[in-house]
């Protein structure tokens, strides 16, 4: 439901954003502006990209725990997307997301609540005891078809191997 809201609510705002500036600059100056913002996005983008993998290629070889430069990634590459799409709510939202301690903070605040909505996701609708299926042994029959147990028998071979030739 929220992004359905931020589909309506955010073209919105840069509607209203490119008419304030373009009213207070003019139109070539508000179009230079979406385009210096672009080119310095790009550029920062692709330093914190580069470093970001470098983070998680050294956390990897050291054999240590990669998730946090993993989400740093993540969050630099929703910053250009972000500065990818012509605006300047849009703009400001993907600079703030190159600082690093604004995704610190972004972190810090979300990981805790999507770690508990992973775990709830993860465990599944509860069910009552009635409608537990019934974990108690399970009867079937089954024949052994190993050659240590059959030496007789002529062992063809199966559709999952390629036969001698």
């Amino acid at each position: 439901m929220w992004i359905f809201i931020a589909l309506i609510v955010v073209p919105i705002v840069e509607i209203a954003l490119f008419i304030q500036v373009g009213g207070a600059l003019g139109l070539w100056p508000t179009l230079a502006l979406v385009f210096l913002t672009a080119i310095i996005g790009g550029v920062l983008l692709r330093a914190q990209g580069f470093s970001a993998l470098a983070r998680m290629q050294q956390a990897l070889a050291e054999g240590g725990d990669p998730r946090g430069p993993l989400v740093e990634g993540v969050m630099i590459l929703v910053a250009g997307l972000l500065m990818l799409t012509p605006g300047f709510f849009t703009d400001t939202l993907g600079f703030l997301l190159l600082l690093p301690p604004v995704r610190v903070a972004l972190i810090g605040w979300a990981g805790p609540r999507l770690a508990a909505r992973a775990v709830h996701v993860a465990s599944g609708p509860r069910r009552s005891p009635a409608s537990r299926r019934d974990d108690g042994p399970i009867d079937a029959e089954y024949e052994d078809l190993t050659e240590s147990r059959n030496p007789d028998r002529p062992r063809e071979p199966s559709g999952w191997t390629i036969p001698p030739r």
